[in-house]
């Protein structure tokens, strides 16, 4: 009886080796790159393209431009969150093409100079958001609708130092995109210089969400300022969305609050 399950045991591991596997990459996109005369350096920028891209050949689609948008950063789980979002059964938002802008130096990319000594001595290399923004509205932009089957549905995200440039964006170039998703914006930048600025969105068509976490009084009461700076600015209560999450904090804020902006803004506004 032994002998009969020893020679029953090798025989299953025999036949569990002798298992042939076909293995092939698994492919959500492409990696793009290109020397940016904006910045001077070759820019790597990653292209989440939704299944029904490569079966519905005339198929336009929405763009979400994710600052942080690097494989080992945001994007893998934002382009995942829009799948979901985009789901028949969720229908929270259209299918769309997410571009995951890699990071160099984001301190450098998403700060505009600071006179706070504190911040020059923090972040020595700040301070060149106008040239990042070049990039994108003379660069990156035009390069991502001459390539790809875009609508004119742009959608900027950022978070920290993103959430910042967000923010300048929308003041200095508003219809620069359709929709911003700004989460937990480091609006302490500068002494809070950004928040005195003129913002004027009587021009602005799109939608702006605004979310933050339990991350401080300084923090909470910057983000709470633009929320109501953008409805002083000419945008329509429906059009701004702000959100609180006292349960998470400047670590674990972006995927539940991107979960609610993305709806938000995709989603059309209520008749009040």
């Amino acid at each position: 009886m032994k002998r009969l399950l020893l020679i029953l045991t090798l025989l299953i591991n025999l036949n569990a080796n002798a298992i042939v596997i076909d293995k092939t990459p698994l492919v959500i996109g492409e990696s793009i790159s290109f020397k940016s005369k904006a910045l001077n350096e070759t820019r790597q920028f990653n292209v989440y393209l939704p299944v029904s891209y490569f079966k519905a050949q005339s198929k336009q689609y929405p763009v979400i431009y994710l600052l942080d948008g690097g494989v080992d950063e945001d994007l893998v789980h934002m382009s995942g969150l829009t799948q979901f979002l985009s789901f028949s059964w969720i229908n929270s938002m259209p299918e769309v093409i997410v571009v995951g802008i890699q990071n160099v130096d984001r301190r450098r990319d998403f700060t505009y100079p600071s006179s706070d000594l504190t911040d020059q001595k923090e972040l020595p290399t700040s301070g060149k958001s106008d040239d990042f923004i070049s990039h994108l509205s003379n660069e990156l932009l035009p390069l991502i609708d001459a390539h790809y089957r875009t609508t004119n549905n742009r959608t900027l995200v950022g978070q920290s130092l993103g959430g910042l440039l967000a923010s300048t964006i929308l003041h200095q170039q508003p219809n620069m995109f359709t929709n911003y998703l700004i989460v937990s914006p480091s609006l302490w930048w500068d002494k809070e210089s950004l928040l005195s600025r003129p913002l004027d969105l009587n021009t602005f068509k799109g939608k702006v969400f605004i979310t933050v976490g339990e991350e401080g009084e300084i923090m909470k009461r910057v983000a709470k300022s633009l929320y109501k700076k953008t409805l002083q600015a000419g945008l329509k209560s429906n059009m701004v969305g702000f959100e609180f999450y006292p349960t998470l904090d400047h670590g674990d804020v972006l995927h539940l609050g991107a979960y609610k902006g993305l709806g938000f803004l995709f989603n059309k506004p209520e008749t009040r």
